[in-house]
């Protein structure tokens, strides 16, 4: 058995956590229990799946309005009569989605309890870098890409 958590503002004493983490036939377990605090990011008792959901929403409004304004950008300074910034608004848009809903699909198969778990912080944070990173540079790449495609053709 896990010990339980012991809350901010409560005593947090050897003793207080002795009689909240006893075993199922009554005898405390003195041996290997440690003083568990809660820092101030645990107690807020994070679900990591909300938190990936709120950043590929996220992620997609940035892309999708730095796509727009890179695009426009590329219309307005180039020959106008060109469809490749247009091709490349609606192909970007369009692409992104699959990809930001596979970081998303990474997170939606965890249970409550693995949810909240805190070891799973740097994971998080990985996808998170990953999706900010789409999201901003993406838009300048592809548009880019296809700028010297059609200086090309």
């Amino acid at each position: 058995m896990r010990p339980t958590r012991v809350v901010p503002g409560e005593q947090d004493t050897l003793e207080t956590c002795r009689e909240g983490c006893s075993n199922p036939l009554g005898r405390v377990q003195k041996a290997g229990w440690q003083m568990m605090r809660t820092s101030a990011f645990t107690a807020r008792n994070v679900d990591w799946r909300k938190r990936m959901s709120d950043t590929v929403a996220y992620g997609l409004l940035v892309y999708t309005a730095l796509q727009i304004f890179v695009t426009m950008q590329a219309i307005e300074g180039g020959d106008s009569a060109s469809m490749l910034p247009m091709l490349a608004l609606v192909v970007l848009v369009a692409g992104i989605i699959p990809l930001f809903r596979r970081f998303e699909r990474r997170w939606e198969h965890l249970d409550d309890a693995a949810a909240h778990d805190p070891d799973l912080r740097s994971a998080c944070r990985r996808d998170q870098i990953a999706v900010w990173a789409c999201a901003v540079g993406l838009p300048f790449l592809v548009t880019g890409l296809f700028k010297a495609l059609g200086e090309v053709f």
